[in-house]
């Protein structure tokens, strides 16, 4: 573990971790600032000591509707102040959230709710109907409704994007009776008293989180309250700077993602400090709040930064309250660090993570010596080794592996799942699936995802290394490559790019390009130029999108 000796001076090696759950962990912060603001939520704020009660009000009404330990709670909400109250109270309440995507299709729903078999899911008005139709099918008890001017009033336009566009507008009928709730009649007249359930940090689950199912069925993460209190702790050490009391944080990743949820919301209010939520990701409304609030850490998705600096009036707003910020999500190019840091003279740094660990295992040190283009070092307590292709042993400096971790916040399994459980995990180890390296001074690389990796006439190319020569184009502001089907060499590389405003960029000049920055292999050898790329609302580009839809056009020429 040589990366240990380039720690800061303030970074520990090893941490002792609290033994608390997770709400205890916010509920102490909360006693030491009762009257600062926890969230603010366009102009609406909630002190520590009036989200406190929020909590334990609601805690207490799931518990009337039968709530008992272990048992789990969907929320399916964009970003706002119901969904952290819904959250943290089903941790008070001795249950299990369940962060569900307010994208999800009827199909996606289902899956989740009967896989968890949650019994209770509070859920968007807009999005009742759509709970509605696979009610039947599930284990589901109870549904709570809210919506947004439950809380405050509230423009559509920021709130429709996370709805279907045919159900926009609509008024939803709802019958509301002992089995449908309004969600603001319940946590206005829960009692106040903290409930009492005794919580095992170490072996109760606090969350099932789902991976996106890209590659497969979605799978629930079985986190525990250790899990996510230790990647808490690890990153309130990692950014030693961030003063508890005295920062603000903006969350415009989702707390549905468990990168929204660890970096925005479990680590500001556990460090009481104010949470301000945005529902989406708006880049111009997001720069005003920058500049309004004195924004002092942005935690975001390259895509989200890639918004930002490419806003034409940039220059007119103040960023300069900017402390730090990590990008994760996707791997973040150097280009586009450079001028956020420039923008803004706070610190943007690459992390790297996954949902089976909390989600965060490497970053870049924030104030110290960083490596370009690299994922930085392991965080205290996690150990990280890549392991050889061949043999599975551990790889030699430089060679390409897989990465495997291991540390406090790693998962507990999945969910009713055991083969695949011990398909990812070899013995406490966690086999992430992503292919990188470690340099001799202990910084790890990630050159691509097992699964992504391009074979094109026997060579392996991974698409990070031509993305990141692509993004270095001063004409593009987005490109993500893919492998399609080749009848000769088997793959070939294709490119999908985004250009900037007012740019005059073509293939032929793009060809030219890659020529110069790429090996011949390398060199891809389709282009296509959009408007826009997929995404997920993390802001992650939907790879397994874009190659479906390959295979389609291939299917279609080949029955033509």
């Amino acid at each position: 573990m040589n990366w240990l000796e380039h720690y800061h001076i303030e970074i520990p090696t090893s941490i002792e971790y609290p033994n608390l759950s997770l709400h205890e962990l916010v509920e102490q912060a909360g006693r030491r600032f009762p009257d600062h603001v926890a969230l603010e939520f366009m102009g609406k704020s909630l002190t520590y000591r009036e989200f406190d009660q929020s909590v334990r009000r609601f805690a207490n009404q799931l518990q009337t509707l039968g709530l008992q330990k272990g048992e789990r709670v969907s929320i399916m909400l964009p970003n706002c102040p119901q969904g952290v109250i819904a959250y943290f109270a089903t941790l008070m309440a001795g249950g299990v959230a369940v962060q569900t995507n307010p994208l999800y299709v009827e199909r996606e729903l289902e899956h989740q709710l009967v896989d968890s078999g949650a019994k209770i899911i509070l859920c968007l008005d807009l999005l009742y109907p759509r709970v509605m139709k696979v009610r039947k099918s599930t284990k589901l008890e109870h549904i709570i409704v809210t919506a947004i001017k439950d809380y405050l009033p509230f423009p559509k336009n920021l709130i429709y994007p996370f709805i279907q566009k045919k159900n926009t507008g609509l008024k939803v009928d709802i019958l509301y009776n002992e089995k449908t709730h309004r969600f603001v009649q319940l946590a206005q007249s829960g009692s106040k008293e903290r409930p009492n359930v005794s919580i095992n940090p170490k072996e109760d689950l606090a969350l099932l989180q789902y991976t996106g199912g890209t590659t497969g069925v979605a799978k629930g993460v079985m986190l525990t309250h250790q899990n996510l209190v230790a990647n808490t702790v690890q990153c309130r050490h990692w950014l030693y700077k961030l003063e508890e009391g005295k920062e603000r944080t903006l969350a415009a990743l989702p707390f549905f993602h468990v990168y929204g949820m660890t970096t925005c919301m479990n680590l500001t209010l556990s460090m009481g400090n104010e949470l301000h939520i945005v529902p989406k990701f708006d880049p111009k409304q997001i720069l005003k709040i920058i500049q309004n609030k004195k924004i002092t850490s942005f935690p975001g998705a390259p895509t989200m930064y890639i918004g930002l600096i490419n806003q034409p009036d940039i220059q007119k707003y103040n960023l300069s309250s900017i402390k730090a910020c990590i990008s994760g999500s996707a791997s973040l190019p150097v280009d586009v660090q450079q001028r956020f840091e420039k923008l803004t003279g706070g610190k943007l740094v690459e992390g790297y993570g996954l949902t089976e660990a909390s989600p965060v295992t490497h970053c870049n040190l924030v104030w110290g010596k960083r490596q370009e283009a690299s994922i930085g070092f392991p965080w205290p307590d996690t150990e990280a080794v890549i392991l050889s292709m061949e043999t599975g042993e551990p790889a030699e400096l430089g060679e390409v592996g897989e990465l495997a971790v291991r540390g406090p916040q790693v998962m507990k399994g999945y969910w009713n799942r055991p083969e695949d459980t011990k398909a990812t995990m070899n013995g406490d180890w966690l086999l992430t699936g992503d292919m990188g390296y470690m340099d001799e001074k202990g910084y790890f690389y990630i050159v691509d995802r097992k699964k992504d990796m391009i074979i094109a006439g026997g060579f392996n190319i991974y698409p990070r290394e031509i993305e990141e020569v692509l993004y270095n184009h001063e004409d593009i502001q987005e490109a993500v490559a893919i492998g399609i089907p080749d009848e000769y060499r088997g793959e070939t590389v294709k490119v999908f790019v985004v250009k900037k405003e007012g740019s005059t960029l073509t293939e032929e000049k793009l060809t030219a390009y890659c020529r110069k920055n790429l090996a011949a292999y390398k060199i891809p050898r389709k282009y296509e130029f959009r408007d826009e790329l997929p995404k997920t609302l993390v802001g992650k580009v939907l790879k397994r999108v874009l190659i479906d839809e390959e295979k389609q056009k291939l299917r279609k020429e080949k029955t033509s």
